[in-house]
C-alpha cells in the first residue's frame, strides 16, 4: 500500500535510506551522503504533504517524493514542457532487501498516475551520473534524458535530468 508518510516513520525511512546509501557505495556509487537525504528533508516532505511509503503489511519497503517545487539547481535546465504545472520526484528509495521486485516500479506508476489524475503535463526528475541502474530504469520508463545539473554538496560527478510528459 502507497500512502502519506508520517512524521512517526521518520526513523524507519533514515534506516532505509541509509541501508540504501550502504547498498550504493558497496557498488561505488557515491550519489548520497550522511547529510542527504536529511531527517530535515524528509519533514519538510511530510510537512507539505509530498512523501509516499510504500508499505507491505508493517514492512517499509519505499519511499517516494512527488513535489510541485522546482528546485534552484533546475531553473537553468532547458525543459522540454514550459515550467507550468510541473510534477518533481526526489529521493525515490526501496530497501536493499527488497530491491529487484517491483517495487520502484509501483511507486513510479503510483506518481506518473499522481501526475496524470492532477492534470501535471509532465514529469521531471535527476539522476546520478554514475548511477546506470537508475538510468536505464527511468528510460525504460519513457524518460528524456536532458542536461546536467551539479549538487557539490553531494558529489563531484554530475546529476542527468529527465523528463516524461503525460
Amino acid at each position: 500500500m502507497i500512502q502519506l508518510a508520517k512524521i512517526s516513520e521518520i526513523p524507519d525511512i533514515l534506516s532505509m535510506t541509509q541501508a540504501c546509501r550502504a547498498y550504493m557505495e558497496s557498488k561505488n556509487i557515491f550519489q548520497w551522503t550522511e547529510e542527504y537525504p536529511s531527517r530535515e528533508k524528509f519533514l519538510t516532505d511530510i510537512k507539505r504533504k509530498e512523501l509516499y511509503v510504500l508499505k507491505k503489511e508493517h514492512t517499509l519497503m519505499g519511499c517516494i517524493v512527488i513535489s510541485t517545487l522546482m528546485d534552484d539547481e533546475y531553473k537553468t535546465v532547458s525543459w522540454i514542457t514550459p515550467n507550468s504545472k510541473n510534477m518533481y520526484i526526489h529521493r525515490l528509495a526501496v530497501h536493499p532487501d527488497y530491491q529487484g521486485m517491483g517495487y520502484a516500479q509501483q511507486l513510479m506508476d503510483f506518481a506518473e498516475n499522481f501526475a496524470k489524475q492532477n492534470r501535471f503535463i509532465s514529469i521531471r526528475l535527476d539522476t546520478f551520473s554514475q548511477n546506470s541502474r537508475n538510468q536505464r530504469f527511468y528510460e525504460t520508463r519513457g524518460y528524456t534524458k536532458l542536461e546536467d545539473i551539479y549538487f557539490p554538496n553531494q558529489s563531484s560527478y554530475p546529476f542527468h535530468c529527465y523528463e516524461l510528459i503525460v
